[in-house]
């Protein structure tokens, strides 16, 4: 079966994934906020490690209303918006439309279902290194990975259909049975990382190579292990380590909350950091070191 995709937000994500989608011969519609006029006239480029590419012919969109109807969207906005959601996805789905949220956090599936009942929902995991850094151009620097896995889903199919597909584009795809586990997984990187390189603006590569730096890194690492488990997730410490060698030979980045900061735009503080420290204290855990960095996070939000 052929599907018809959507990305809604064209980014640093949205324009990796579409675009390796695209670039293999999938048929995918874009909807752009600021770059449709140039993506139009230019194309949509994008750098990547796995192999540079320009679309010529892009399948773009100043809006949903004008969008036919899509068997899978690929939301890969920032979780701040996602209170458009509901408005943006209505236009292009049918009754068996699957969304696919492809963003970081906790419970964001099941804030969109609460809004949208009836609703066929996917969480995605991207595990990238990637940047927009223009107008219609993507800077992918390091990795690419992409878990899927269902949420609510009545027949999970399609999403190994999906994963097909990004395997057959060239982008790394797994289905994920527990979804929750996966979150979990992502959360024990995106915590740290992206928190810290705010707080102290800096680089991964610079926190990694500070002794100080590292414990504190590994201890909230495990602290978001331990609240995962408090909350029945079956996730190992050694997964610590997993992420920490992985650090170690990543390319020097600055995560995407770090960016934001950056750009005085607004950071992804509830579904990263507020969304976790409620559901661990409310299973009975205190996650000390990262909602000292919540605290942190939001005091800075207020200065900008």
């Amino acid at each position: 079966m052929s599907l018809k995709y959507a990305v809604i937000g064209t980014g640093a994500l949205g324009g990796f994934y579409g675009g390796m989608l695209a670039q293999s011969g999938k048929d995918v519609h874009f909807l752009f906020h600021n770059d449709y006029e140039f993506v139009k006239e230019h194309g949509l480029r994008v750098d990547s490690v796995k192999g540079d590419f320009l679309l010529n012919e892009v399948q773009a969109y100043k809006s949903t209303s004008g969008m036919p109807l899509c068997d899978v969207v690929l939301v890969c906005l920032k979780t701040v918006r996602n209170g458009l959601l509901k408005n943006l996805l209505a236009p292009i789905l049918h009754k068996n439309s699957v969304v696919i949220l492809i963003q970081n956090g906790l419970g964001i599936e099941a804030d969109l279902a609460e809004e949208m009942p009836t609703l066929n929902i996917a969480g995605g995991l991207a595990f990238i290194c990637s940047n927009k850094v223009g107008p219609g151009h993507i800077t992918h620097l390091d990795y690419g990975r992409l878990n899927l896995g269902s949420y609510n889903l009545r027949d999970e199919i399609i999403l190994k259909q999906v994963c097909e597909d990004f395997e057959q584009s060239g982008v790394p795809a797994k289905y994920s049975s527990n979804l929750m586990l996966a979150r979990w997984e992502k959360l024990v990187w995106n915590i740290p990382f992206n928190g810290m390189t705010v707080v102290l603006n800096t680089t991964t590569d610079r926190l990694m190579a500070n002794g100080s730096t590292r414990k504190l890194i590994e201890d909230m690492m495990l602290e978001v292990v331990h609240a995962a488990n408090h909350c029945g997730v079956p996730l190992k410490e050694s997964f610590v380590n997993k992420m920490i060698e992985m650090t170690d030979t990543m390319k020097p980045y600055a995560p995407s909350m770090k960016l934001d900061y950056d750009y005085k735009r607004p950071m992804e503080i509830e579904y990263i950091y507020s969304h976790p420290v409620v559901a661990a204290l409310e299973s009975g855990f205190d996650m000390k070191k990262v909602k000292m960095l919540e605290q942190q996070l939001r005091f800075i939000q207020t200065t900008y």
